[in-house]
């Protein structure tokens, strides 16, 4: 039955990709906090779709951690389920992502409408350099930024080398740190077609305040909560 509903998905995932795509494209001339909410329609549909064809359902816990102002968030990456629903369930955000996805056709157009913060993960310093440059402008936009730490995605019961660019942004900037850990990985596994039903539990932790803190400082402290709280949320509902 996962691997029907996982196709049906796909199709209809698909379809709004290229539709999302060429409204993407015309939101040109509008501002970007206009072209993020049109766009991210697609988003909300998505995960909307998830829900009624795979079962994928979703909590979040600990709203009322978020900061006033923008913040960089550090999340856990296990999945493209939170790719996708991050863009909603947090205050408007830029996310750092690796240029390659700029070059998807249909989705990498879309994108790019969004402002993303791209990077080149093989240009080293220059790259974080990139981060705080590009970070700190989102910032003064009113944009949070969002980054996935870990830099790729990894099995539910993995750990990944947690980089440093995020928090560098954060100790450059001032900017408070929200650290995220969440279990999609479980539900929608990373580079699988089938997904199963389940229960997604997102939880947000305290805002960590950057100022007179190290990048390195920052990493630490944000990879010991995500990591314990990884060992602390409720497993997945059972699949069918």
């Amino acid at each position: 039955m996962s691997l029907v509903r996982s196709l049906v998905f796909a199709v209809l995932q698909t379809a709004l990709t290229i539709l999302f795509s060429l409204v993407a494209l015309l939101s040109f001339p509008f501002s970007a906090h206009a072209r993020y909410r049109l766009i991210t329609g697609y988003n909300h549909t998505v995960i909307w779709l998830a829900r009624w064809v795979l079962g994928i359902r979703y909590v979040v816990e600990g709203r009322e951690h978020l900061p006033a102002e923008p913040a960089v968030i550090l999340a856990k990456h296990q999945s493209a389920w939170e790719t996708v629903a991050f863009l909603f369930l947090f205050p408007p955000v830029s996310p750092v992502i690796k240029q390659e996805l700029l070059k998807v056709p249909f989705f990498g157009w879309a994108f790019r409408m969004l402002s993303p913060i791209a990077i080149d993960r093989a240009a080293g310093r220059e790259a974080l350099k990139q981060i705080v440059r590009q970070g700190k402008d989102k910032l003064a936009q009113g944009f949070w930024v969002l980054v996935f730490p870990e830099g790729t995605r990894v099995a539910p019961g993995e750990k990944g080398r947690y980089g440093i660019g995020g928090a560098w942004l954060a100790a450059e900037s001032g900017a408070p740190v929200v650290p995220v850990a969440h279990n999609a990985g479980e539900v929608w596994p990373k580079n699988a077609f089938v997904k199963h039903p389940g229960t997604i539990t997102v939880r947000i932790g305290p805002a960590i305040d950057s100022r007179e803190k190290s990048a390195a400082e920052l990493t630490r402290a944000v990879e010991a909560w995500i990591e314990a709280e990884m060992g602390r949320l409720p497993p997945a509902a059972a699949r069918q």
